[in-house]
C-alpha cells in the first residue's frame, strides 16, 4: 500500500493515476474537507492531524511500503513528522512539490515568516485582504488592531477554520468565506468590495490561485505581499512531474500482479 498525504488540489489526480498503475492508496488528510476522489476498491481515506509517532504506527499497521508526501507547500510541520515517521520504519519518502508561482511582470514585496507579512501589510495603513489560509490569523489580527488598520480574511468554509477565526477574534464582517481557488473577477469583487489596498498570499503556485490574485491586485493597484516558502537543506527525492513520480514508485515497488 503506498500512503499518500494530501488534502490539496494534487491530492485526486496523484491518487487516481497511482490506481490506475495498480497501486493501493490510502489517502490521510489533516481534516475531513470535501475531496474529489475517484471511487476505487483499492483506494482509502482517513482524516485527522498525526504526529510522528501515531504515522509511524498507522503506517505499520497498514502495511504502507511507500509514503508520498503532496501536502501543502508550507505544511512544514507535517513534512517533519512524515520523514521522521519513514526514517523510523526505514521506508521511502517521496516529495510532490507544488511549482512556484512565476512573479516575472509583477511587484510584490516579500516576507520571510507572518508575523512580518503582517507588519508589512498594515505599514501602509490601506485595508488589508489576507489570503494565506485560518492557520496563521494571529499575527495580522493584532498588527491590525495596533495600527487600526481594516482587515478581512478569506479562508475556508470549514469547521476547522471557523474555530480558528473565532479564536483568532475576527468579527463576521471581517471574515470572507470562500473556496478557492479564485479567479481573476472574483479576486476583483472582493477588493472591490472591501475597498482593499494590500493584498497578502503565500507562494501557493497555480493550483493555490496565485496567478489571479497577482493580476486582480495588479489591475486593482494593490500592493502584494508574498510569505516566502519554507525552506528545506533536506536531500530529499522531489518531483514535479507525474510520470517521474511514477517511474520512482515502480521501481520501489515494481508491480507483479497484484496491487500492492
Amino acid at each position: 500500500m503506498i500512503m499518500l498525504l494530501g488534502g490539496t488540489s494534487e491530492t485526486a489526480p496523484l491518487a487516481t493515476a497511482l490506481l490506475e498503475t495498480g497501486y493501493r492508496v490510502l489517502v490521510s488528510t489533516a481534516t475531513d474537507a470535501p475531496l474529489p476522489l475517484p471511487g476505487h476498491p483499492s483506494l482509502e481515506r482517513r482524516h485527522g492531524r498525526l504526529d510522528a509517532a501515531a504515522m509511524a504506527n498507522l503506517m505499520r499497521q497498514r502495511g504502507v511500503r511507500v509514503l508520498i508526501d503532496a501536502a501543502h507547500p508550507y505544511a512544514a510541520q507535517a513534512r517533519t513528522q512524515a520523514q521522521q515517521a519513514t526514517a523510523a520504519l526505514d521506508l521511502p519518502y517521496l516529495r510532490w512539490e507544488r511549482p512556484a508561482t512565476d512573479f516575472d511582470g509583477f511587484a510584490v514585496t516579500w516576507a520571510d515568516d507572518h508575523t512580518q507579512a503582517a507588519r508589512l501589510a498594515c505599514a501602509d495603513g490601506r485595508p488589508v485582504l489576507l489570503t494565506t489560509g485560518s492557520r496563521h490569523l494571529a499575527p495580522y489580527v493584532a498588527q491590525a488592531r495596533l495600527t487600526g488598520v481594516r482587515l478581512r480574511a478569506r479562508v475556508l468554509p470549514h469547521a476547522e477554520s471557523r474555530n480558528a477565526v473565532q479564536q483568532a477574534g475576527l468579527a463576521p464582517e471581517e471574515t470572507i468565506w470562500g473556496q478557492g481557488p479564485f479567479s481573476v473577477e472574483s479576486n476583483r469583487s472582493h477588493i472591490q468590495q472591501h475597498g482593499i489596498g494590500v493584498l497578502v498570499t503565500k507562494d501557493s503556485g497555480q493550483a493555490g490561485g496565485v496567478p489571479a490574485k497577482l493580476q486582480a491586485a495588479h489591475l486593482e493597484r494593490c500592493i502584494v505581499i508574498v510569505v516566502r516558502r519554507p525552506v528545506s537543506h533536506d536531500p530529499i527525492a522531489t518531483f514535479q512531474h507525474l510520470p517521474e513520480l511514477l517511474k520512482a514508485v515502480t521501481a520501489i515497488l515494481p508491480l507483479s500482479g497484484q496491487p500492492f
